[in-house]
């Protein structure tokens, strides 16, 4: 339950709230179909975002529940609050105290950055409707390849120059 929970927010770069409602009745044709929890009343954001197939692996091998790929000891649906205490846990019990479900949502649009993804196709990932928080999420990601685009077939060896003679022939008042 642990893995497929990691799985779930770094491969689909989502809300903790988000994250505890995805079940079977959200994919669709491989694709994870949802709207967002947040301003879902005042403003509702709809996402659809495929599941790659390591994800898809994962959920396949994890014993989920019918409602909800992740469940408590008690088979019930996590909620947000209670999923986030035992994310902790589990994150405590792995020696990864830096870990956390809002780290991975950052390490995942990260991630999308450093492979190249502009700020739209990451807004379509994450939800956001601003590129504000997208920016502030991959700024360091985005500076490298930005850095490592300016830079691609830039050439450090300087071309080999032939010494080419000043001039042919025997100077002015000199002997052969």
């Amino acid at each position: 339950m642990a893995r497929l929970a990691f799985a779930l927010a770094l491969y689909t770069d989502q809300r903790r709230a988000d994250i505890v409602s995805f079940g079977p009745s959200q994919v669709k044709d491989g694709w994870l179909s949802f709207t967002q929890f947040k301003n879902r009343n005042r403003n509702p954001v709809h996402l659809e975002i495929p599941i790659i197939p390591e994800l898809q692996r994962i959920i396949d091998a994890t014993d989920t529940g019918s409602e909800t790929f992740l469940v408590t000891a008690f088979n019930k649906p996590f909620t947000s609050n209670g999923f986030g205490n035992k994310f902790r846990r589990w994150c405590n019990e792995a020696e990864l105290p830096q870990c956390s479900i809002h780290g991975l949502r950052k390490a995942a649009a990260a991630r999308l950055a450093e492979m190249g993804r502009s700020e739209h196709e990451i807004m379509a990932i994450t939800g956001h409707k601003t590129s504000k928080e997208v920016i502030r999420y991959t700024r360091a990601a985005s500076q490298k390849r930005r850095a490592e685009r300016a830079m691609d077939g830039f050439e450090f060896d300087r071309p080999k120059i032939e010494s080419v003679p000043l001039f042919s022939g025997t100077p002015n008042g000199g002997a052969e």
